[in-house]
């Protein structure tokens, strides 16, 4: 990820590394959600045709 710099912007209050953990979190969450759904509708399609 990106480092951030509070010196240009930045709030000193952010906790920037609880939010790049937030959303490395919720990629992986994305990732395998439709990991399942592909594997899912594959399997539909083996045994449902």
């Amino acid at each position: 990820m990106a480092q951030h710099d509070t010196s240009h912007g930045g709030h000193p209050a952010m906790d920037y590394a609880e939010h790049e953990r937030t959303y490395a979190g919720f990629m992986a969450v994305t990732k395998w959600g439709t990991i399942t759904v592909a594997a899912i509708l594959v399997l539909m399609y083996i045994f449902l045709v």
